[in-house]
């Protein structure tokens, strides 16, 4: 279970790492994301069955919304000359990035709250699954970047852009 909640980590942050991040910076991103997976579940634990019903769609489509947005952001700075980005994956664009890909960890809690499951041994390897699974895609998005060269940032774009819609569409 914990392989199969981090493979949208995994996929997305393949495209993040086009962007040639540093290796410290890579480190960062998957350890935030991975405190989000050990966080988001138990959250889920928590908050039990009922308050799912009423906000789960809604959380995908805000996921989904971010990703979206990141995308069109990495997108348009490819065409502009020496302009920052608006939502970078660091500080707040580090978190939302970390809080879109956790969100599927979240309604994995509400359903272990509900089986029982042995809380602590499930969410910490929730975390260290997603942290390994997104510096292996960030690694591999940034070796990848050097054979696409400056169209990498806009595939790495497009790539959140799809995996955006793709989790709107689904919701």
């Amino acid at each position: 279970m914990a392989f199969a909640l981090s493979m949208d980590a995994f996929s997305l942050s393949i495209g993040m790492g086009l962007a040639k991040l540093r290796y410290r910076h890579i480190a960062t991103i998957g350890m935030t994301v991975g405190g989000l997976h050990v966080l988001m579940p138990l959250i889920g634990i928590f908050l039990g069955k009922l308050l799912s019903q009423y906000i789960g769609l809604f959380a995908f489509v805000i996921g989904g919304g971010v990703l979206v947005f990141i995308g069109l952001q990495m997108i348009v700075s490819t065409f502009q000359d020496n302009s920052g980005p608006v939502l970078s994956p660091t500080g707040w664009g580090l978190l939302l990035f970390s809080i879109s890909v956790s969100l599927d960890s979240f309604s994995a809690g509400l359903s272990l709250g509900m089986l029982g499951a042995k809380t602590w041994v499930t969410i910490v390897s929730f975390g260290w699954m997603s942290a390994v699974l997104t510096w292996l895609g960030l690694i591999i998005g940034r070796k990848m970047g050097n054979f696409i060269g400056g169209y990498s940032e806009w595939l790495g774009g497009a790539i959140l852009i799809a995996f955006g819609v793709k989790i709107i569409i689904a919701a």
